[in-house]
């Protein structure tokens, strides 16, 4: 039986992430440090654990509410099942986000 080396690993990756890149979540743009640095996960971009390249180029620093709503997204989207459908998708939409642009362009003040 092979030991078991995920925590030691972790915790190599984990450091390696902690000096490669600043202490802030990727995501939200939250600063750590002090007590409040171990609040800041260490997130594998291509989510591949075993794919941990010495540059960090996989690795990203998300607090622990960014990595779990990183990890609830790829959840959803590979969850089985059809896709949620609506009668709004057989209805073109007639929304123009920018009818008015241009008149607010010539507007002077």
């Amino acid at each position: 039986m092979v030991p078991d080396n995920r925590p030691q690993r972790k915790q190599t990756f984990r450091e390696q992430a902690l000096k490669l890149f600043p202490w802030v979540c990727a995501h939200c743009g939250r600063e750590f440090d002090g007590k409040k640095l171990s609040q800041l996960t260490v997130h594998h971009k291509d989510h591949n654990h075993q794919n941990n390249p010495p540059d960090g180029s996989n690795w990203e620093l998300l607090c622990l509410y960014c990595h779990d709503n990183e990890h609830q997204r790829y959840q959803v989207a590979d969850a089985p099942g059809e896709a949620p459908t609506s009668q709004a998708q057989d209805r073109p939409s007639t929304f123009t986000p920018f009818a008015r642009f241009a008149a607010l362009l010539k507007r002077t003040t």
